[in-house]
């Protein structure tokens, strides 16, 4: 079968279903908004109305969306014969992915936005019983180091939800920049958006391309970006990042720091030392943040951060003692709990699912956390071993801004080579688990992290087609390469359809070189080296 990702269950017969000009679509009610994307993505490559059923268009044969018991929350049936097409589903987001995959049986000109000449339209004769594997399906897509433009997020959902993925996780506020409008906080876009400048390449070699660089998403983007999302079964998580990477703010707001000298939104990559300060006026304020943002994001989830936070500061700092001493804690590592689980215990108290990095396992994570787990398979057993919900995301395996191959050939190469096959091959449940904790691990994630990512070009260079290979990960499993390179060589052409520019087999294309970033590639045995030093100090 063509489709990516690969189907659980696919069964080829004689014939092909043939669209006409007369082909009617028909839908259940509840199953409407995934017949209107379907008629909406198709009628404008195609030229076929695909009219209305239910408005006249009576008679055998055509398109038809229907209910139907017994499935699960995302499976659905597709059945093609030469004169229908049926898709089953038990809810509008089962009916929705059988409708991507009806879309993939066509021929790529199908993901066009216009006509590019006559043609045949037709499907294989096949039926198709499909589900996914983990009900987490995700992409993290890092806004704030480098910001990506309204219209480029809109197509990244488009881009996800063809690959049957369901998470979108916006990474929203940084060191580098904060991308929120906050109505109560205006200076965090005023002053927080922009920095005056960038690295050029790895920060090892000390360039700076001397160009200012922001930009931020009103209230009102957001509203549409979360109601295009969910028009595509993709639930967007927002990042607030605390009490660690949040010299932006500190910019904006110098109270929320621990030095009295001003900072300017970094320059640089990396982790700051500039944290935010314990008062209870700067939890007020994250407070305040986080009850815009529930406005804004309808979601289950909000994330937290927790993340690669130094205790340089608060070791030093005489009120970060205090509050230490005087709430009877160990040390700065459980201070950082503390301080996190205010906002843990706020989202629980307004029905919502707190995200964290994994980080907070150190000084013993917060009740009710979700754990983002980012630094290889001991966190995601520990969190799971311990009770806690688990988004698998290994940055070894699964972050994308990995260089692809060996050589210089790859634009900023950073990290160790993450591989086609390697992506295509990733499991997210790690060993050893029974069957109560492997239930604790709700999917996985891939990571663009865009330190070194700074157009839409080079994230679509970076993404693909490893983010395909991923979907079809967490969907039905890698479970045959060569059989995904066959299938592959088909989905590139709907990538060329939709402007996707992936990177081809052979190497990067020359305009996707970038000889003027220098990058620092390093070994997976120093990777490892260093996953095995950041976390030495947990135990099973």
């Amino acid at each position: 079968m063509p489709a990516i990702p690969a189907p659980v269950h696919a069964t080829r017969a004689e014939g092909r279903f043939t669209f006409t000009a007369a082909t009617p679509l028909a839908a259940d009610p509840a199953l409407a908004g995934a017949a209107a994307w379907l008629r909406a993505s198709l009628t404008p490559a195609t030229g076929l109305p695909l009219p209305d059923r239910s408005r006249g268009s009576e008679g055998a044969g055509g398109v038809e969306l229907r209910l139907a018991g017994g499935l699960g929350p995302e499976e659905y049936r597709l059945t093609a014969t030469p004169e229908s097409v049926l898709i089953e589903a038990a809810t509008p987001a089962g009916a929705f992915y059988g409708a991507q995959t009806l879309r993939q049986l066509l021929d790529p000109a199908a993901f066009r936005r216009g006509r590019t000449g006559d043609r045949t339209w037709s499907v294989p004769a096949v039926t198709i019983a499909d589900a996914p594997r983990y009900g987490w399906r995700g992409c993290l897509i890092d806004v704030a180091r480098h910001f990506l433009p309204k219209n480029d997020l809109l197509r990244y959902i488009d881009l996800l939800a063809a690959h049957k993925l369901n998470v979108l996780h916006l990474h929203l506020t940084d060191d580098q920049g904060w991308r929120l409008q906050i109505r109560k906080y205006p200076r965090l876009t005023e002053v927080g958006s922009w920095r005056r400048e960038s690295p050029l390449g790895a920060r090892r070699h000390r360039r700076f391309d001397g160009r200012p660089h922001g930009g931020y998403y009103s209230q009102d983007d957001i509203r549409e970006i979360v109601s295009y999302a969910a028009d595509r079964f993709i639930t967007i998580v927002p990042e607030i990042d605390l009490p660690g990477h949040t010299q932006a703010a500190i910019a904006a707001y110098p109270e929320l720091g621990n030095l009295a000298t001003p900072l300017e939104v970094r320059t640089d990559w990396g982790v700051s030392e500039n944290v935010l300060n314990v008062a209870d006026s700067t939890i007020a304020f994250f407070t305040d943040v986080l009850e815009e943002v529930l406005e804004l994001f309808p979601g289950p989830y909000v994330c937290v951060g927790g993340d690669e936070v130094p205790k340089t500061q608060w070791n030093e700092s005489v009120p970060a003692k205090e509050r230490i001493r005087e709430l009877g804690l160990r040390d700065a590592d459980e201070l950082q709990t503390w301080f996190v689980r205010h906002f843990t215990d706020y989202l629980l108290a307004r029905g919502r699912r707190p995200l964290g990095w994994d980080e907070l396992m150190e000084g013993g994570p917060p009740p009710g956390l979700t754990v983002g787990a980012w630094r290889g398979e001991k966190c995601a057993t520990m969190a799971a071993r311990a009770g806690h919900d688990v988004v698998v995301s290994p940055f070894a395996e699964t972050y994308l801004d990995f260089r692809q191959a060996e050589g210089d050939q790859e634009p900023v190469p950073i990290g160790s080579v993450t591989s086609l096959e390697a992506v295509h091959g990733f499991d997210p449940v790690p060993g050893g688990l029974t069957e109560q904790e492997r239930g604790r691990i709700l999917g996985a994630q891939a990571a663009l992290w865009t330190e070194h990512i700074d157009s839409p070009r080079l994230l679509d260079y970076m993404a693909f087609p490893r983010l395909a290979a991923f979907a079809e990960a967490v969907w039905s499993g890698g479970r045959d390469f060569e059989d995904f390179l066959g299938r592959l060589a088909v989905h590139e052409k709907r990538l060329d359809a939709l402007g996707v520019e992936y990177r081809p087999a052979a190497g990067p294309h020359p305009w996707q070189r970038r000889p003027d970033a220098p990058g620092h590639p390093r070994t997976r045995a120093e990777i490892d080296g260093t996953l095995a030093a950041w976390t030495a100090n947990l135990r099973f």
